[in-house]
């Protein structure tokens, strides 16, 4: 069974950083595409960041050159750094993977910019 476990979420003031990440197992990491998605209240959940298995990441425009996705395929887990962060970041982040033609989701973790 394919299970997804984010940490690293909190209350952050704006401009500051938090790193994310998603544990993964039950599934063979290394081969596997991982994304992250965030849902803030009232919204649709939406794309944050993905990395495929030989490491090509793709960004949503608002993230670009303040988020950073990567993975350790020696820990099974993937992060994203998150730099210079704004209030309208605000949301529950979760990672996602597609494994045999299923797809996962973490719990997700809350980040809350603020001040």
């Amino acid at each position: 069974q394919v299970q997804l476990v984010e940490s690293g979420g909190g209350l952050v003031q704006p401009g500051g950083s938090l790193r994310l990440s998603c544990a993964a197992s039950g599934m063979i990491f290394s081969i596997a595409a991982m994304g992250w998605y965030r849902q803030a209240p009232g919204k649709q959940r939406e794309l944050v960041a993905t990395i495929n298995s030989g490491g090509t990441t793709n960004y949503a425009e608002s993230v670009k050159g303040r988020f950073t996705i990567s993975r350790n395929n020696a820990k099974n887990t993937v992060y994203l750094q998150m730099n210079n962060l704004k209030p309208e970041d605000t949301a529950v982040y979760s990672c996602n993977t597609t494994w045999r033609q299923r797809g996962y989701w973490g719990q997700g973790t809350q980040v809350t910019v603020s001040s």
